[in-house]
């Protein structure tokens, strides 16, 4: 099939290379023309704006956007509308807010414009391994994409999950769940690296013992494996870990539900308490400690 993929860093770059790699027809741009050139290389047709991606596709056309959630990709939708007409669909396959989604899609859908959006999980692995790809959207126009989500999926990695914005949020739960997994495994590995009973051991080894037959083996426990074998203890890394939203709206949904998900939302406010140099609050702590009980204080 012929699409238009819009933004080509490390996801919407590799994306193009497996879709060109399934012989579909892929008009390539970014805001980067090096980058264009890259992909265009790899057999990618290069187009220098977005009004030039449209230009080069056939009607009724398919623009695939890969690009920061948010207001970038209202500003994407909002330059492609006046290049598109009735018939068309645009695919989201960022990392955008449900609620955002619903709200685009009734918008273009006022354009006979039809909104897809699809989860897309896989990271950098995705280019050889496929791409799980949770999709949301009107059935007709999913279906007609359909090629291209099965090149871009491993066997059984893609599914139709509902209507419009139902793509986004089971991505969204999915990533809330990912956060939790990975606290999870942080919190193990630092009392194995912690212990004074058992120092030294071999944390590589250990992880790459548990994908072999344990309940806890999985991918992200491999990719644990693979970081401790390059810096066993991960001194070259800095424990500053970032959040790309998903994280919070899991949690926000699931206040809205009164649904109860403690992990989950533990596993966020650990990532905002790896940001501070020095916590306020542990500070605080201290002095009370200090105070009422008279114990010993570290100076800074």
């Amino acid at each position: 099939m012929q699409l238009a993929m819009i933004g080509l860093g490390k996801m919407g770059g590799n994306m193009t290379e497996r879709l060109l790699r399934g012989s579909h027809s892929v008009v390539a741009f970014d805001r980067d023309a090096a980058t264009v050139q890259k992909y265009a290389k790899l057999g990618a047709t290069a187009a220098t704006s977005l009004a030039d991606a449209v230009k080069k596709l056939a009607a009724p056309r398919i623009v695939w956007i890969m690009v920061p959630a948010g207001q970038p990709v209202d500003d994407t939708i909002h330059e492609l509308l006046p290049l598109l007409t009735e018939g068309d669909v645009i695919i989201d396959g960022g990392n955008s807010n449900f609620h955002d989604t619903i709200r685009r899609s009734t918008a273009l859908a006022t354009n006979g414009i039809a909104l897809i959006d699809s989860g897309t999980s896989g990271g950098i692995w995705g280019l050889e391994n496929g791409y799980c790809l949770m999709v949301g959207g009107e059935k007709r126009a999913v279906m007609r994409c359909e090629p291209i989500f099965k090149t871009l999926a491993p066997p059984n990695g893609y599914s139709h999950v509902g209507p419009s914005g139902a793509g986004h949020y089971v991505k969204m739960i999915h990533n809330g769940i990912e956060y939790g997994m990975m606290q999870a495994y942080a919190e193990g590995y630092e009392i194995l690296h912690a212990s004074k009973t058992f120092p030294g051991l071999d944390l590589a080894a250990i992880g790459d013992l548990w994908q072999h037959g344990s309940v806890v083996r999985s991918w992200l426990n491999e990719l644990a494996v693979s970081a401790f074998q390059k810096d066993g203890d991960l001194d070259k890394i800095k424990g500053w870990v970032a959040d790309s939203g998903e994280g919070r709206w899991t949690v926000q949904e699931a206040i809205d539900l009164d649904v109860p998900a403690p992990l989950i939302t533990l596993s966020l406010l650990t990532r905002f308490r790896s940001r501070q140099d020095q916590s306020f609050s542990a500070k605080v702590l201290a002095a009370l400690r200090n105070e009422f009980g008279g114990h010993a204080v570290h100076k800074s």
